[in-house]
């Protein structure tokens, strides 16, 4: 198996966890733009290979490894629809940084800004949403804080207030995998 990769990328790193999680055996591959555009038919992070198979998206992974591991992946409709709910809010936090980088923000265009609001948003509706008690074995609460955790480096959210969300980093952080898999220099 081959995980292909940034270590900073969210998407990655939940990918990482549930192959650590699952004791499989895999080599992570560093991947930046180059290699992801000739590499990958959608140029992005993360794309994945056991074999002869060959897998693009983030959420195809997870649920190739989780079933290989003998588990189910997203089993629950709440579970999807939150895994669903931090995936959008991710995307979006992501375009913003990237977009942010190269000069372009929310005050130059209404869309941005749209995008920026559903971020704020969405964080409330995860706060009131996930329970710490709860812990981070579902894929949605994984997903949900490799996306604060990410965010936070990033400097992209203010959890201030986001009790909730605030717990279940926590949480996280005692995770083995979780710890393994933070971003260099956080």
């Amino acid at each position: 198996m081959k995980l292909y990769g940034s270590y900073t990328s969210p998407f990655v790193r939940h990918c990482r966890i549930a192959l650590l999680q699952n004791g499989f055996d895999f080599d992570f591959v560093e991947a930046d733009y180059a290699v992801s555009a000739e590499k990958s038919p959608t140029s992005k992070v993360p794309f994945f290979e056991d074999g002869d198979l060959t897998l693009t998206d983030s959420s195809s992974i997870l649920k190739y490894v989780r079933e290989k591991a003998g588990q189910n992946f997203l089993p629950d409709i709440q579970d999807y629809e939150m895994f669903c709910m931090a995936n959008t809010l991710l995307d979006s936090a992501i375009n913003l940084f990237l977009l942010e980088n190269d000069g372009v923000t929310p005050d130059q265009v209404g869309y941005l800004a749209r995008q920026k609001e559903r971020v704020n948003s969405g964080l409330g509706e995860l706060n009131r949403r996930f329970d710490p008690a709860e812990g981070i074995a579902k894929d949605s609460a994984l997903r949900c804080v490799c996306f604060i955790d990410w965010a936070l480096f990033r400097k992209r959210i203010d959890i201030g207030g986001c009790e909730n969300l605030a717990g279940l980093l926590t949480v996280a952080n005692e995770e083995r995998e979780f710890v393994a898999t933070a971003p260099p220099g956080r």
